[in-house]
């Protein structure tokens, strides 16, 4: 593996991006959207094997207290490899200093706690399409 990490939005394929969160079982909508959200975002972090994208995260914050993290993805077939601790890294480096939340996919909550993160008690949500989440596991009715 020949891995380079950008934390830019310059010259990323957008479609790649969404190809990634479908291959890894993670919401995903049009390509400009996404390209909106990771430009818009506090930090960004895109890993590439050569010229291949292979991962992303994105953390959106105030800079001072509070972030949360989105788009933790990495390709299958590069899971294991101890990227996504990467991207989580230095994210978390990104927003120094402030409480970082997240929702992780179901199942992949122990990656998560690995690197530190705890469940949280008192955790709520108002999510636009709530059946969705519900279906996906995300939530309690």
């Amino acid at each position: 593996m020949n891995l380079r990490y950008q934390d830019n939005c310059n010259n990323i394929s957008w479609e790649r991006v969404v190809e990634i969160l479908k291959q890894v079982g993670m919401s995903y909508t049009d390509p400009e959207k996404h390209k909106i959200s990771f430009e818009v975002s506090h930090a960004v972090v895109f890993v590439f094997d050569g010229d291949n994208l292979i991962g992303i995260g994105r953390v959106i914050s105030d800079g001072v207290r509070q972030s949360a993290m989105y788009d933790i993805a990495v390709d299958p077939a590069y899971q294991g490899h101890r990227i996504g601790q990467e991207i989580v890294s230095r994210l978390l480096t990104a927003t120094s200093g402030c409480n970082c939340i997240l929702y992780a996919s179901p199942g992949k909550e122990g990656f998560y706690k690995r690197l530190g993160f705890k469940k949280m008690k008192t955790g709520m949500a108002f999510f636009t399409n709530p059946q969705r989440m519900v279906d996906g596991g995300f939530v309690e009715e």
